[in-house]
């Protein structure tokens, strides 16, 4: 008997708009509302509204809160002041990837975790467990909802929900603080994962639908659209930015992912540590690249890539046509020998090999 799919607190929203709903992650999840590439520029050039809800929101509280957090990541969580966040990844003790987070210092007492849908359990587990006899733990999931309103007119639509909200436009980079967002108590960081400017609103569950209609409402008359999982995916793609499950997952580790930046070997124990130090004295074997298709054809994920002779070196992770770039773009595994930018290679799309070479990422940058 197949799962019983959950839903947001904003799921009849996204019914009333007419979205196409689709299982994601255990989750009905909307995929897209007018078509993704009108969504996807929508957020390039005005804003999107975005239900991602289905994330996990994890809470540690307590004297050793900010420790047992930092020595489960690979990054410094030691280094945030009070009301800065910073993205890290979350391995095992053999270094592979187990979820990409983004970590919130309230205060050196109390840490807030954001971790993706499909790992939401996993982390719980990881995090309550570390946390036993020397911190508290608490889901707070279920309790409460997490909007993403993203674009260059992001933080002019915010503003027009109230006094509060429109101080919101000096919140620096990686930020968050609490706000009054229409008549709501919310906490609200300057984070996002579309490569554009943004916000991200944690609400309670039962303020979601409310924040949700009352944003699409006054930003209106900015642009402002409800975006679904279709555009998210090539807005993120854009921004080189990975997606959990394609790009990286328990068989990669952060030094061929890329992710080296928010590895800090040097911070101190962590968990995973001393096998990336391995990693990192020897020759990585491969390392995740972006490309451009320049045959005809668009790469997917799981498509095989291969070298001009036709030998099978690598695997496409995701790929897609890039609305914004105006080009077929992808990032893929290949190895390090083939990772310099130039390099020409071949993707089977559907059993023809089509020419494609690695380009410098990100593929968009806002100016």
């Amino acid at each position: 008997m197949s799962e019983t799919l959950r839903r947001t607190p904003i799921f009849d929203e996204h019914v009333r708009l007419g979205a196409r709903i689709v299982p994601f992650a255990g989750w009905e999840m909307p995929v897209q509302y007018t078509g993704i590439v009108d969504e996807h520029t929508a957020v390039r050039t005005a804003a999107g509204l975005f239900d991602v809800s289905h994330m996990g929101r994890l809470e540690l509280t307590g004297e050793h809160a900010l420790a047992v957090v930092d020595y489960l990541v690979t990054n410094d969580v030691k280094k945030l002041a009070d009301g800065q966040a910073l993205y890290t990844c979350c391995c095992n003790a053999q270094g592979k990837i187990l979820d990409d987070l983004i970590i919130y210092r309230a205060s050196q007492e109390r840490i807030m975790v954001v971790c993706n849908a499909s790992n939401r359990d996993k982390i719980a587990r990881v995090f309550s467990t570390a946390a036993e006899h020397h911190c508290e733990f608490a889901d707070h999931s279920d309790a409460t909802a997490l909007i993403a309103l993203q674009g260059p007119k992001a933080f002019a639509i915010l503003a027009l929900m109230g006094k509060d909200a429109a101080a919101l436009a000096s919140l620096k980079s990686f930020h968050f603080r609490d706000a009054v967002v229409g008549n709501a108590h919310v906490t609200v960081a300057r984070t996002g994962y579309t490569a554009e400017d943004g916000c991200e609103i944690f609400c309670k569950k039962e303020d979601a639908a409310g924040i949700w209609r009352q944003l699409l409402e006054v930003g209106q008359e900015h642009g402002l659209k409800p975006i679904g999982l279709g555009a998210r995916d090539t807005l993120r793609l854009e921004g080189r930015l990975s997606l959990y499950g394609n790009d990286i997952d328990e068989t990669t580790n952060p030094l061929e992912a890329g992710l080296g930046w928010v590895t800090k070997l040097d911070k101190g124990a962590f968990v995973g540590r001393e096998a990336l130090q391995k990693v990192k004295d020897a020759p990585l074997p491969r390392k995740l690249v972006g490309f451009e298709m320049t045959g005809r054809g668009a790469a997917r994920h799981g498509y095989l890539l291969r070298d001009l002779e036709g030998r099978n070196v690598g695997t496409c992770t995701s790929g897609g046509p890039a609305p914004t770039v105006g080009k077929s773009i992808g990032l893929g595994y290949l190895p390090s020998s083939m990772s310099a930018i130039g390099t020409k290679f071949l993707v089977d799309c559907r059993g023809k090999n089509i020419e494609a070479v690695v380009v410098k990422v990100p593929f968009y940058k806002r100016s």
